[in-house]
């Protein structure tokens, strides 16, 4: 398997270095560029075509959550993981808004970086609790009704469980079924819904009342 492409966006020049020392260890990744400001991030987005953004959400000159926005606009396809030294729900969630998909603390370990890129690259990171929860404050339930949803029984039990913030692995056991069949119905639901990953699926969940 080819490494993921990627492209660390950080105006601070320590942090680019740190990050690239960590993911320079495993063959899985490959560091294809760097950017110190979002307006840089979304340049070398349509130079490079990475498979990942490593993004900062405090940047001059464009930050974080406006580059996001744009470039996701332009270029649906590439995953964003917002990396920041705050643990807030509200900057992480209003991040998710603009089309990231993940988020790092900097402050982890090195192999926990390592395992969440890995595991956000094959479309395996769970939703977390907080932003589950954030979603459902944000996203007011609708009068949709299940019987409405376009999806089957199955496809709407693992719908409901990746908006509770269950991984792949978690809901193959809940409901007793293999997680290569969960992400089959992930890739089912996602293509029914015309959505692009578990944030957007959480928030269609509350939003279309079919949460139990």
């Amino acid at each position: 398997m080819q490494p993921f492409r990627i492209l660390i966006v950080d105006d601070h020049s320590h942090a680019r270095e740190g990050i690239r020392e960590i993911l320079e260890e495993y063959k899985d990744f490959l560091i294809i560029g760097e950017g110190k400001n979002g307006e840089e991030a979304i340049k070398l987005t349509e130079e490079l075509m990475p498979d990942i953004i490593l993004m900062d959400i405090q940047m001059p000159v464009m930050n974080g959550l406006e580059a996001t926005k744009r470039i996701k606009l332009k270029f649906p396809y590439v995953k964003i993981v917002m990396i920041t030294v705050s643990d807030d729900i509200t900057d992480l969630f209003d991040a998710l808004k603009k089309g990231a998909q993940g988020y790092l603390l900097k402050n982890i370990q090195s192999e926990a970086w390592y395992e969440y890129l890995k595991a956000f690259a094959l479309d395996e990171v769970p939703m977390s609790k907080e932003i589950a929860f954030q979603i459902l404050k944000d996203f007011p339930q609708s009068t949709m009704t299940k019987e409405k949803t376009p999806l089957s029984t199955r496809e709407l039990e693992v719908l409901q469980l990746v908006a509770k913030g269950l991984s792949n692995r978690e809901i193959s056991e809940t409901l007793f079924i293999s997680e290569h069949t969960v992400k089959s119905h992930l890739k089912n639901i996602l293509s029914k819904l015309h959505l692009d990953n578990r944030v957007q699926l959480t928030s269609y969940a509350f939003q279309q009342g079919l949460m139990n």
